[in-house]
């Protein structure tokens, strides 16, 4: 038996300026300092053993407590994965009699991130089908309430077990452990069976990014920039929301960081106004993508949604066809809102594409498929991670496998 004791240590005053600001909820990260000092140092961690026998393991159990706590703190701190990359090619040309365990790959490190969903789902979905001979009215019963308690909405839930109670009718299921695999493609088809519309052919080809407050807009605009400038695309940003504190100087930081421009005018300037300037600039910049962030949108005032439909028609006087594509951006968090913040924006402006963020920090990943479902929408992308990496395009086969197993 071995005891673990962490020395206290005085922390350091927090200079207020070093604060990371947070804008209704969509977060502006600082820099990551150039030094970062340790959470836990290799002196800090103290083996009280209990018997001779346990000390001569001291060495040992401190080097694995240390690489656990080196693992955390990279985590934490985000390292980018061409770092992970650069450490592995070094460890490869280090001390064999250390083990380094391999760098997860893409699927691996999306399951990580949509852990507590499968937590939630899966282990219920093991204990419900464990040690069940038959598929019966009870089973079905217990399943379609679990599957209402993952957030996917009733609508879908009912769809799923009318979808598997007609196979146990013609006895092409009746196995209750190959239900899982089942559902699961049932899932699949509803995932799939919503097409993403066609890209328009010309440029600028214009997004307009739409959503209520808090659910990451600006961020996730950033990180579209990114990756559409990785593909060598040419993208102009434009900064639509003047109504909202610091949201003008909140995209320019992040457009900064992805090496996209910036149109902008004053805070308290009229949107239109200032969409007119960023597509009149980029059509004289021949940009590839635009992207207009909008303030952020209570689905239920119909002043603030006329006051979108507004931008939109003014994107449409300057570039035919424009606003080429609007994405609904949704907080996985909130569960069956976000179905409703859907249908109505649908309604109201006509959406064109869901994003879905924050699915590494909610049980709740389950409403993706309540969102397609019911309002008929494709899921573009999702947000997994606050890294710009870490939203990406939506894969249903990895997304259910990620959550399913």
């Amino acid at each position: 038996m071995i005891r673990w004791f962490k020395k206290k240590k005085g922390r350091p005053e927090v200079d207020s300026d070093q604060v990371q600001e947070q804008f209704d909820g969509d977060v502006v990260p600082e820099e990551i300092p150039a030094a970062i000092e340790p959470i836990v140092e290799v002196s800090e961690l103290v083996v009280e053993p209990e018997s001779e026998a346990s000390t001569l393991h001291v060495a040992e159990i401190q080097e694995s407590a240390v690489s656990e706590l080196a693992a955390a703190v990279a985590d934490e701190i985000g390292i980018p994965a061409e770092l992970e990359d650069e450490a592995g090619k070094l460890s490869e040309t280090g001390d064999e009699s250390v083990s380094h365990p391999e760098k997860p790959g893409l699927f691996r490190r999306l399951r990580a991130r949509l852990s507590r969903t499968r937590e939630a789902l899966t282990s219920k979905l093991d204990r419900l089908f464990l040690g069940k001979k038959i598929i019966d009215a009870e089973l079905l019963e217990e399943l379609e309430e679990l599957l209402i308690t993952a957030d996917m909405g009733v609508e879908t839930s009912l769809g799923l077990i009318e979808a598997v109670r007609d196979k146990v009718k013609r006895k092409e299921l009746t196995d209750p452990a190959r239900l899982k695999t089942h559902l699961k493609a049932e899932m699949l088809t509803l995932l799939t069976g919503v097409a993403v519309p066609p890209l328009h052919p010309g440029k600028p080809h214009v997004v307009m990014v739409i959503g209520v407050n808090g659910v990451g807009k600006t961020t996730t605009i950033a990180k579209l920039a990114h990756h559409d400038l990785e593909q060598g695309e040419k993208v102009l940003l434009v900064a639509a929301d003047t109504f909202r504190a610091a949201a003008i100087e909140q995209l320019e930081i992040w457009g900064q960081r992805a090496g996209a421009a910036v149109i902008k005018q004053k805070t308290g300037s009229d949107p239109a106004a200032v969409v007119f300037d960023g597509l009149a600039a980029a059509l004289a910049r021949r940009v590839d993508k635009v992207y207009i962030d909008t303030a952020g949108r209570l689905h239920t005032k119909v002043n603030l949604m006329e006051e979108l439909k507004k931008v939109a028609r003014t994107a449409a006087k300057q570039i035919e066809g424009a606003p080429h594509e609007v994405l609904l951006v949704l907080d996985a968090t909130t569960g069956q809102n976000a179905i409703n913040q859907a249908r109505l924006f649908h309604e109201a402006i006509g959406v064109t594409g869901i994003i879905m963020t924050k699915l590494d920090g909610t049980a709740k990943g389950g409403v993706a498929l309540g969102v397609v479902q019911e309002t008929g929408l494709p899921l573009q992308f999702i947000g997994v991670g606050e890294q710009m990496d870490d939203l990406r395009p939506f894969e249903p086969e990895a997304y259910l496998e990620a959550i399913l197993g």
